[in-house]
């Protein structure tokens, strides 16, 4: 079981766009997936059907549930989630003075059968609190998704420096799996620029893989579907079925 932390700081990264597509293209591959959303805003999950959800994912945290109590069946075979909460948002003042709080997650994921799901993905909240560090202690990989433009770049730095102090103070098997660009706009020569900057400072960290510009992802969470089920033949389903290829390989080289 690979447990990846889908993580960007900076708000309207792509990153819920890369928690749902991926975890589907993953599932068309007949991997078992379950997505967890952790940002109380619960975008993942309301893309997916779930627009009501009760206290949910926050249970976990304050009520010692059992992650395999709260999860869900979405429209994707092989595909589960557990949705989010808004009560999430009041977790981190919930667990500020408790001990270990960090280690929920990991501990609630880690005492079940690994065999459950192939790839566990964490839709992470933008701010980085206990939440979010909840799923970098539980992750073995970080996929930061990032939109071509300046200022984007400009966060990746303190991004890359958050994980390493992550790694150094709470989990030592944390790596970044991979940066992936979003949002390319293949007909500017910023967006070339700005991959080429990229590709020449991170070198192998940044995926083959880019994530184009595309007006069907933008439209599929209106729909309630991914993109493999909204528009199979956009070239947002052939991004995201590329990416997915790109982890399942890498994970088979280690």
């Amino acid at each position: 079981m690979e447990i990846i932390a889908i993580l960007n700081q900076k708000g309207g990264s792509a990153k819920t766009t890369t928690a749902v597509n991926l975890s589907s293209t993953l599932a068309e591959q007949n991997k078992k997936i379950l997505l967890i959303d952790l940002d109380p805003q619960g975008s993942a999950s309301i893309w997916l059907g779930f627009k009501n959800p009760s206290k949910g994912l926050f249970t976990l945290f304050t009520e010692n549930v059992s992650i395999l109590d709260i999860i869900s069946k979405t429209c994707v075979n092989g595909m589960e989630i557990v949705v989010s909460s808004p009560w999430l948002i009041s977790a981190d003042k919930a667990l500020s003075s408790e001990v270990g709080a960090e280690m929920i997650l990991k501990n609630n994921l880690h005492g079940i059968d690994n065999t459950l799901w192939d790839y566990v993905l964490i839709d992470c909240p933008p701010t980085l609190g206990i939440i979010s560090l909840n799923a970098l202690t539980a992750a073995s990989k970080v996929l930061v998704p990032i939109e071509t433009h300046i200022m984007a770049i400009q966060g990746l730095a303190q991004l890359l420096n958050t994980i390493t102090t992550v790694r150094d103070r709470l989990n030592p098997s944390l790596e970044i799996d991979g940066i992936l660009p979003c949002r390319v706009n293949n007909r500017t020569r910023l967006s070339k620029d700005i991959i080429s900057d990229l590709r020449s400072r991170f070198n192998s960290q940044v995926y083959q893989t880019i994530i184009r510009e595309s007006v069907k992802l933008a439209e599929a969470p209106s729909f309630g579907k991914p993109i493999t089920m909204y528009d199979g033949r956009s070239s947002g389903a052939e991004d995201y079925r590329s990416l997915s290829h790109e982890i399942i390989k890498r994970r088979k080289g280690k």
